[in-house]
C-alpha cells in the first residue's frame, strides 16, 4: 500500500490562467492532501480552440500566476513539444519520472469528466491515475447523466466524498467528487474584456496582467 501523499495534475491552456485556477489548485491541495499541483499547459489542445497566444506565453504566466506557492509546480513538456496535447502520454510520463507506487491525482472539471469518452485511450486514465472531479458545492456528478461507458467506470471507482484518504491508499484507478468554492471566472471572459480595452483587475493575478500588458496581448485578432 502506498504511502506517499498524491501528486495532483492540472491540466489545460491557460489562456491566460485565471485566479478561480489557482484558488481550485490550492483547495484541491488541501481538500485531497495533495503534496503538490503540477500544472501543465497544453501545446496543442485536442479538446479546445487553438489558443490565442503562443505556447512560451501562456507557460510564463503561468509561471507568474503561481510563484510563491511552495506547492505549485510548473510542467513545461506539453507546451515546449510542438506537438498535439494528449492527457495519457502525459500521465505515462509522470508515473515514469513518479515511480509505480506515487499515487497522482488528475483534476478535472465536471463538464471535462462527462466528455471524457471522447478522449484518447480515455480508459488508460484510470490505470495511471486517480481522478479528482470539481464541481459546485451540492451539485455532484449524477451518474445517469454520464455516456453509458464512463457510467459503469465512475460506479465502479467512486469513493466517498469525505474519503480523500482513499487517493494516498493506492497510485491510481479512483474517482472522487470535490465540491469547489464557486468563482465564475473563466479565461475566455477574461479574453474577451482584455479584447475590449477592458481591465482584468481582481480576476487574473497582478503579474499576469503586467506580463499581458508588455506584450500587448489579447489586444488584437491574433493575440500575440
Amino acid at each position: 500500500m502506498s504511502e506517499r501523499l498524491p501528486l495532483g495534475v492540472l491540466g489545460g491552456t491557460f489562456d491566460p490562467v485565471p485566479v478561480g485556477h489557482l484558488r481550485l489548485a490550492e483547495e484541491a491541495c488541501e481538500l485531497l492532501g495533495l503534496a503538490r499541483v503540477r500544472w501543465i499547459p497544453a501545446g496543442q489542445p485536442r479538446h479546445r480552440e487553438t489558443p490565442r497566444v503562443a505556447p512560451a506565453h501562456r507557460l510564463r504566466m503561468v509561471e507568474l500566476a503561481i510563484a510563491g506557492n511552495p506547492r505549485f509546480e510548473l510542467d513545461a513538456a506539453e507546451a515546449e513539444s510542438g506537438e498535439a496535447s494528449y492527457t495519457v502520454p502525459t500521465l505515462e510520463r509522470l508515473r515514469i519520472e513518479s515511480g509505480a507506487a506515487q499515487p497522482l491525482v488528475l483534476i478535472l472539471g465536471a463538464d471535462a469528466y462527462a466528455g471524457l469518452p471522447t478522449w484518447h485511450r480515455w480508459r488508460e486514465i484510470f490505470s495511471l491515475a486517480h481522478v479528482a472531479v470539481t464541481h459546485r458545492p451540492g451539485f455532484p456528478v449524477d451518474p445517469a447523466a454520464l455516456p453509458e461507458a464512463l457510467r459503469r467506470e465512475h460506479l465502479a471507482r467512486i469513493v466517498a466524498g469525505d474519503d480523500a484518504a482513499a487517493l494516498a491508499a493506492a497510485p491510481a484507478g479512483r474517482i472522487l467528487g470535490l465540491a469547489m468554492t464557486p468563482l465564475a471566472v473563466s479565461a475566455t471572459q477574461v479574453r474577451a474584456l482584455l479584447a475590449a480595452g477592458r481591465s482584468a483587475r481582481y480576476l487574473l493575478p497582478p503579474a499576469v496582467i503586467d506580463y499581458i500588458d508588455l506584450h500587448h496581448l489579447y489586444r488584437s485578432r491574433n493575440g500575440s
